[in-house]
């Protein structure tokens, strides 16, 4: 799988990336194994970004990478998250103390156990 230099981070992500909107569960119910399935799947195909949001499934989709990720602690894997969905999407609402606590809700999500 090829990879590119993720610009200012320093840091290297293929350059197809895994959306997991279906982890959330948002169509249809998808079994924790499953999603686990494809996150594995995807790992084993040289996939190490992986585009999730804080609306799928509620957050679910979040929970189960930072599941997977505690299993694969060697996988190095890029998680790249959106926020801002969750609210009314006016210029006022998109202030820095509400980006902090998007990402904070976000990176607890990815350690809450399943």
């Amino acid at each position: 799988m090829e990879n590119r230099l993720m610009g200012r981070l320093g840091r290297h992500a293929s350059v197809v990336g895994l959306g997991t909107w279906q982890l959330g569960a948002d169509w249809g119910e998808v079994e924790e194994k499953d999603a686990l399935a494809v996150l594995d799947a995807a790992a084993e195909e040289g996939v190490t970004f992986f585009d999730t949001a804080d609306v799928y499934g509620d957050a679910r989709s979040e929970s189960l990478i930072g599941s997977w990720t505690k299993s694969n602690p060697g996988a190095d894997v890029f998680v790249a998250t959106k926020m801002g969905r969750r609210t009314e999407q006016v210029p006022e609402n998109y202030s820095a103390v509400n980006f902090r606590a998007w990402t904070d809700r976000s990176r607890c999500t990815a350690r809450r156990p399943r």
